[in-house]
């Protein structure tokens, strides 16, 4: 009997879905499927954590009613959510006050006085956009407010102390008698001026207040350029205020002396606005052939583009093709390296939409998909402790905790990470089986399960017709940390778990599989021993 053999894979590379079976026996380390795990900055495959309720129960509910989130961020240590006709701001998710009122100018409205205002129904409000003034005297800073149908609305509140009641409120519609502020899409902050596009009847022409004065486009400096395409998105970056239209991207240079513009591509467009965002020096957005960066070179003035997306082609490109049927938005988190984009289908059951997340790693982004969470609005930032806060709205009217506890607001979560067959080097071989080790991080107790195909699923192998335990891992005692019954001292962070396996083929895939609301887990990497016989 031939001796056993040792196989060693380490997770990394991340999801591929872009090449054939053969190529895949070259990347032991990448996934054919990686559905509700991230890859980890630190290296590995983690299940991505859940979501949940700002606030408790029917409280929760931003404007009192079931109403579709259509623009959520963090403000002024609370969170502002827009639904229905409303702009709403809420320090805990129970009770929401609507800041969307007549204009409140120098001096502002106490508590009392503010919530006394007339409230301004906004008219059929759309997917929101977010633009942060952060003048030299204001404690939160002057947050803009665009829907592509109503006119700009500014909102400021001032004081930190805890007790919202004690803290002074500033609100209104900028320059409503200017074209700028009509309908407007997109709001960014370039050199100390709001900008706008997107507005009805002006769809390629980009607007900028006066310095300084992010409330009026017809004081001094203000002006407006307008292009030869229709602008879907823009941004600030590096000094330079960067233009998303349909079919070209544009750069706007020196807003404050002779505003210049720039083609920086004249074949390639963006899909949709709410999918640009900042990453690693970078500015990534959805493009007609996939994600792309904007990248800066060592010369001056030059832009170069490249594609990122290549390992995921398949999924963008069916994203591209139906791009109209999806609610785009997207959010960068920071202290994971990561981009998360998200396209729900409105017309679909939460377990069927889908996301992605692109972990940017030293070779560049490793991507995984997210299944299961209907995203129609998210927004990131820090709070008044440096912490970053996620949160993102749906079609029920909650604003969820975004990457937060161990499952999706009460349903379990469904996480699958499937490797590529592997020939152990050569497919015409017969290989038994004898064990699986598998290194596994566990964050809670956890019971994960290991599927095994063989001979790329044939129905000509016998299969095995169960999964295989883990068996229950529980994570190792931290000091002062120990939870009685579930933590293991003296464990290690990452053990070897074993697993006795069964089956032959020339070749063999695995899946790691858990359903349930357990704690999140990283899959490092595995160790296969199997025993060579006969070519088949």
């Amino acid at each position: 009997m031939a001796a056993s053999q040792p196989y060693t894979v380490a997770c990394a590379g991340g999801l591929v879905k872009a090449t054939n079976q053969i190529d895949l026996l070259k990347t032991p380390g990448v996934a054919t499927d990686l559905s509700n795990f991230e890859v980890s900055i630190k290296g590995g495959y983690r299940r991505i954590s859940g979501y949940s309720k700002l606030g408790a129960g029917d409280a929760a509910l931003v404007s009192g009613s079931i109403d579709t989130i259509l623009g959520v961020t963090p403000y002024a240590d609370g969170v502002i959510a827009c639904a229905s006709t409303g702009i709403y701001f809420s320090q805990d998710g129970e009770s929401w006050l609507n800041v969307s009122r007549s204009s409140v100018d120098s001096g502002g409205d106490n508590h009392t006085a503010f919530t006394g205002r007339t409230a301004l129904a906004r008219t059929a409000q759309g997917q929101v956009s977010f633009a942060l003034f952060e003048g030299p005297t204001y404690d939160y800073g002057m947050l803009m407010i665009a829907d592509a149908n109503n006119l700009i609305y500014y909102f400021r509140m001032e004081g930190t102390g805890a007790n919202i009641n004690t803290r002074t409120f500033f609100s209104g519609t900028i320059d409503p008698t200017h074209s700028a502020t009509k309908n407007a899409q997109h709001v960014t902050i370039h050199d100390k001026r709001l900008v706008a596009a997107g507005v009805e009847d002006n769809l390629s022409t980009v607007f900028y207040s006066s310095l300084l004065d992010p409330t009026s486009f017809n004081g001094t400096g203000a002006g407006s350029i307008t292009l030869s395409d229709q602008i879907v998105g823009i941004r600030s970056f590096r000094q330079e205020l960067f233009i998303f239209c349909k079919n070209s991207i544009f750069k706007l240079q020196d807003i404050n002396g002779t505003p210049v513009v720039v083609p920086v591509a004249k074949n390639i467009g963006c899909l949709s606005g709410y999918s640009i965002q900042e990453i690693g020096g970078d500015l990534i957005f959805l493009a007609p052939d996939g994600l792309r960066t904007v990248a800066g070179t060592a010369r001056i003035g030059d832009v170069e583009l490249g594609t990122v997306s290549k390992a995921i082609q398949p999924i963008l490109t069916q994203l591209a093709e139906n791009i109209d049927k999806f609610v785009i938005s997207s959010a960068v988190l920071r202290e994971k390296s990561q981009y998360r984009l998200f396209y729900t289908d409105l017309s679909v059951v939460n377990s069927q939409q889908k996301g992605i997340i692109g972990t940017l790693r030293p070779n560049g982004f490793e991507w995984s998909e997210i299944r299961g969470i209907e995203v129609t609005s998210i927004g990131a930032g820090f709070n008044e402790n440096g912490v970053e806060e996620y949160y993102h709205g749906d079609t029920d009217g909650f604003v969820l905790v975004h990457d937060s506890g161990n499952d999706f607001n009460g349903s379990d979560i469904l996480a699958r990470y499937s490797t590529p067959d592997y020939d152990y080097g050569d497919l015409g071989t017969l290989k038994t089986l004898h064990y699986v080790r598998v290194s596994v991080a566990a964050e809670g107790v956890v019971t994960p399960e290991l599927q095994i195909k063989y001979d790329f699923n044939s129905q000509d192998v016998p299969q095995p017709t169960t999964n295989f335990l883990f068996g229950t891992i529980n994570p190792p005692a931290i000091f002062a940390e120990a939870v009685f019954n579930t933590t293991v001292f003296g464990g290690t962070a990452a053990p070897m778990v074993r697993i006795p396996v069964q089956g032959s083929g020339t070749s063999n895939n695995f899946t790691v599989i858990t359903e349930d609301n357990k704690a999140p887990y990283t899959i490092n990497g595995l160790y296969i021993d199997f025993i060579p016989s006969g070519r088949r």
